[in-house]
């Protein structure tokens, strides 16, 4: 995988976790720390406490 692409879902999951800590979501509905779930993960995390997709929040 391209470092270029390796870098851009790492900012990605960063500024997930970010929005899901602001909104007092510090782990997964299964119990895992939020940098332990994958990209997918966490936007699915995101879309349930939203009902929207990451994608409209940054």
């Amino acid at each position: 995988m391209g470092e270029l692409f390796k870098k851009a879902i790492k900012h990605r999951k960063e500024q997930t976790i970010q929005l899901l800590i602001k909104l007092d979501c510090y782990k997964s509905i299964d119990n895992r720390q939020l940098y332990e779930l994958t990209l997918s993960e966490l936007e699915n995390e995101y879309k349930l406490l939203t009902g929207r997709h990451v994608s409209d929040s940054i």
